[in-house]
């Protein structure tokens, strides 16, 4: 174990000055492998990934399958998002906020659908002090009842005062619940303080934490640190997660299915539309579709070039220049989401929601010239390598990977994916979203925002 100065002395090093460290240290012109593909391994039973990137400061993150997803009661993922980095058995929040000052680093937590992950930032040195930290607070995490009414529960309040305010939100999640019901349907934030104030308390948020943080559920993932020297630290402090979850607060892990519907909400803040289809996997699950990224880039809506609405067919087609469009492909471990959302003044909304169902028409046609798919390949393309080299997304993606397939998320076997992707495949694809359920969701104005048969859909 690190011996620590209790009273964190002198300058912001002190904190880390006792620990015992490897004989070298790295520094910013010590060679790395300069590559994005992740290395992994297993420590003690813990997954864990890396990718020794060159620079002066590294990223660290817990990932545990504990999203929304896979909470047993309404509110579990976010109120434990929400207890991280508080009070432990070692340490007080005001000890992990001082030493966290002290070292120059960041620290934050976060749900989604699928994960809940605990991050930090750090100078790549002090790798050792914020291994040990995630671990305790994975495993050693004070759930009192003083914490939970005066901090915790009043930020779920607040989550769910801005859910509740925001059409947009509300139209994803109830097309996403539309879609799956159960399972990834489970909204991230809660549209009634009843479900989430009647299940939720201290004892049962820290039921939860030894599932979400059982060894088979979590995996630790690093940006700019050694792999032998991660597997080190990992088998050292980690070893004091559970071995197994709770079975009582366990949820199955069955596979996603796909249902479709319709829901209409009124709502007096805005208007906003979501038209969603079955999409495709993670690059890591079993059901990858690379076709459906090259789709949802053809139909797309934003324009990446200012002052030019740019090649996609919405982004050409849309009623208003005031209204907002964006085509995303949500992609989960064993499921997907393509959905494009709308938002605006309520005739443009209607409009551009049948401009949608024209676009995809038009694409299973073929009446796409090659010059628009060899363009929507390429921003395809360039999204996913994006995205992926991001540190905070290549973290979760492949802590992701690891804990639902044991196969971390390589940025090159995506690009690859891409670049095969064929027009008669693209064309396919946008056959079979006409032939299936939608998953339509109106918040708004009910009056002016069409139903999903008026736009020629199945629900």
């Amino acid at each position: 174990m690190l011996s620590r100065s209790s009273a964190c002395r002198g300058a912001a090093r002190s904190v880390c000055q006792k620990a015992v460290r490897p004989a070298q240290r790295r520094g910013l012109a010590a060679p790395a492998s300069g590559s994005f593909l992740y290395q992994n391994g297993e420590a003690k039973g813990v997954k864990f990934a890396s990718r020794d990137l060159a620079g002066p400061t590294a990223t660290l993150a817990l990932v545990s399958k504990a999203g929304s997803r896979y909470q047993p009661l309404p509110g579990l993922s976010e109120a434990l998002a929400f207890y991280a980095f508080r009070n432990t058995e070692k340490r007080s929040t005001l000890r992990i906020i001082r030493e966290s000052e002290l070292l120059g680093s960041e620290l934050k937590a976060f749900h989604t659908r699928e994960n809940l992950v605990l991050e930090a930032k750090f100078l790549r040195d002090d790798l050792p002090y914020f291994v040990e930290l995630l671990a305790e607070v994975a495993s050693k995490s004070k759930f009192e009842h003083h914490t939970y009414n005066e901090e915790v529960l009043p930020l779920i309040h607040f989550a769910h005062q801005r859910f509740l305010a925001d059409p947009k939100d509300m139209a994803i999640n109830s097309a996403h619940a539309l879609a799956f019901h159960k399972g990834l349907g489970n909204a991230t934030a809660s549209s009634s303080t009843i479900p989430y104030t009647q299940y939720l308390n201290p004892s049962v948020i820290e039921g939860f934490s030894k599932t979400a943080f059982a060894k088979p559920n979590v995996a630790v993932v690093a940006n700019g640190a050694d792999q032998a020297e991660l597997q080190r630290w990992v088998g050292e402090f980690f070893d004091t997660l559970p071995a197994q979850p709770l079975e009582e607060m366990s949820v199955a892990s069955e596979q996603s299915k796909y249902h479709g519907g319709e829901e209409r909400i009124a709502h007096a803040r805005g208007n906003a539309m979501v038209i969603a289809f079955p999409g495709s996997s993670s690059a890591t699950g079993k059901f990858y579709k690379p076709e459906i990224a090259v789709l949802g880039s053809l139909l797309g809506g934003d324009s990446a070039i200012k002052w030019s609405p740019g090649f996609t067919i919405l982004g050409n087609t849309k009623a208003s220049p005031s209204t907002k469009v964006h085509t995303t492909s949500s992609m989960y471990s064993d499921a997907g989401l393509l959905y494009t959302t709308i938002t605006g003044e309520a005739r443009n909304v209607a409009a551009t929601a049948q401009a949608v169902v024209d676009a995809i028409k038009k694409i299973a046609g073929g009446e796409i010239s090659k010059e628009q798919i060899h363009k929507a390949r390429a921003a395809a393309k360039f999204k996913e390598l994006e995205y992926g080299q991001q540190i905070e997304a290549g973290l979760e993606l492949t802590g992701a990977g690891l804990i639902h397939g044991s196969k971390p998320y390589q940025i090159d076997e995506v690009a690859k994916a891409i670049d095969g992707v064929s027009e008669e495949a693209i064309k396919n694809a946008a056959k079979s979203l006409l032939e299936t359920r939608a998953s339509v969701s109106a918040v708004g104005d009910l009056w002016v925002l069409p139903y999903a048969e008026d736009l020629g859909l199945k629900v």
